[in-house]
């Protein structure tokens, strides 16, 4: 421990983050620098508890106070090695994860918790700026190639353990650029892509090969890639949105949340859209269908087209304002979260059940008809059950809709469909224990996987994946695992 009682001296400080009214002019990020001194300071209020309970909190089991302390001390190359034992990516996770960690932080049980994510991105910046983060090419080459579809989280983990490993890989991504959601579906005012170009610049020097453009199922044959690969790893993410199947769904100015924000991220970066195609917000009274994190990309997104108005509407109640006795330390908690892009401008609701989009004469939306739901206690265990208030029904102005209440499973036709994947009852591609599909070659891992869930555990499946297609390919692995109890028998190498 760096300063055992820097818990008792030294309260949880952020940076600071740009005026609202400001911000609002650009697409960077949104915080100041903070300082090597004040991360130092952070640091030292980790109290290096007999059981950290962070570990369990982070889903891919950084190793929490001992980059802390390695920080207090300022050995900045330390800490970065601890960190990337367990992290392909903390310059990503450090911008944009919740930060499970810090809900589990034993500090936090009465005290504000330490500052984990800002002390983990700190770190990732430092050894990119000291220079420790540097190409290491694989001495030796196993002779086996694998394919990773998708260069999403998932992917670009999967790609850098199994190059790392030895094994030849090549990612195959759709789109024109890599980086999938990172790339396409994070606002850069959250991740300005130059910081997955970086990435992206370290792991082709290592030798993962990059192939933009490049739909497996489409353009590219399926057959193919079964023949070329020793193995096969889908990190496609889960790409089919949940619609709203009401009346007007139809009309024009009603989107995907996704469509919107994944335009907005190729209009930065240079691409065009046909006007028909091109989704504004600007001088429109915008709602946004959904409460989550891509619901608030979508309001710090028509915030900067400046919308005349942002409305987010969510049909859960309002969360309480502290952590619910039903999500007790150390478990993720249930509570409301203000998010920077509410903080500059958004008028939200909760309880609101969308009945009809409402079109004028044109086929344009010009309004929602929504209306009060009053939910009712549940037995432990079970949904909350919900009843619309008679006589709360009403219209709100609005010309742009942008749906985001989350994605249903991958999507099935083409690749899936013709591997002849099993699925599960959600939809997503069933696997084994060890990543394995139904196809003995073929492996799957992240939203693909386990349906919609965070870029951390995205990079936590494509880790884990990795380890298990190289015992696939090699009767066993040198790869980390994320904790000791999940090793696999054969894996005698493992930590």
């Amino acid at each position: 421990m760096g300063k055992p009682t820097g818990f008792l001296e030294f309260g949880r400080e952020l940076p600071k983050k740009r005026d609202p009214k400001l911000r609002i002019n650009d697409y960077n990020e949104l915080y100041e620098e903070f300082g090597e001194e004040k991360i130092a300071t952070q640091a030292a209020r980790c109290m290096d508890c007999g059981v950290p309970f962070c570990h369990s909190g982070c889903p891919l089991g950084n190793i929490i106070p001992e980059f802390n302390d390695a920080v207090y001390e300022q050995n900045w190359e330390l800490a970065a090695e601890i960190l990337f034992s367990t992290n392909n990516f903390p310059e990503f996770t450090g911008r944009i994860c919740p930060a499970p960690c810090e809900a589990a932080c034993v500090l936090g049980i009465n005290k504000p918790p330490v500052t984990i994510e800002e002390i983990e991105k700190s770190i990732a910046e430092a050894a990119f700026e000291k220079g420790y983060v540097r190409a290491k090419t694989p001495i030796l080459r196993t002779g086996k190639k694998v394919a990773v579809v998708g260069s999403g989280p998932a992917g670009l983990a999967t790609a850098a353990q199994l190059n790392s490993a030895g094994h030849s890989v090549t990612v195959f991504e759709r789109a024109d650029k890599i980086g999938g959601l990172l790339r396409y579906g994070i606002p850069d005012f959250k991740l300005e892509k130059w910081v997955v170009d970086r990435r992206l610049e370290v792991m082709q020097e290592e030798g993962v090969v990059f192939m933009t453009n490049a739909n497996v199922g489409e353009n590219i044959k399926v057959a193919d890639i079964m023949r070329s690969f020793d193995a096969v790893v889908l990190t496609g993410g889960a790409t089919v949105a949940r619609d709203l199947a009401i009346p007007g769904r139809n009309l024009k100015g009603v989107h995907f949340a996704m469509d919107f924000l994944t335009q907005q991220n190729g209009r930065i970066s240079g691409k065009e859209f046909a006007p028909e195609e091109e989704i504004w917000a600007t001088d429109k009274n915008v709602v946004v269908i959904g409460g989550g994190d891509t619901g608030s990309d979508c309001v710090g997104t028509s915030n900067r087209h400046r919308a005349k108005s942002v409305t987010q509407i969510e049909v859960l109640a309002k969360p309480p304002a502290d952590r619910h006795a039903s999500t007790p330390w150390p478990n993720w908690p249930m509570q409301l979260r203000t998010s920077t892009s509410h903080e500059e401008g958004c008028d939200r609701n909760w309880a609101i059940v969308t009945k009809e989009f409402i079109g004028d004469e044109e086929g344009k939306l010009k309004a929602l008809k929504v209306a009060q739901m009053d939910f009712c206690s549940a037995k432990p265990g079970e949904a909350p059950k919900f009843q619309e208030v008679p006589g709360t029904e009403k219209e709100i102005p609005c010309e742009l809709a942008l749906l985001a209440i989350g994605f249903v499973h991958p999507q099935h036709k083409g690749m899936i469909e013709e591997l002849g994947l099993d699925l599960d009852e959600r939809g997503n591609v069933k696997c084994n224990a060890s990543y394995q599909t139904s196809v003995p070659k073929v492996f799957a891992a992240g939203d693909m996987r386990r349906g919609q869930s965070l870029v951390v555990w995205a990079i936590s499946e494509g880790r884990e994946a990795a380890r298990e297609v190289d015992i696939f390919l090699m009767g066993q692995t040198k790869l980390e695992a994320k904790d000791v109890s999940m090793l696999n028998t054969t894996s005698i190498y493992a930590i």
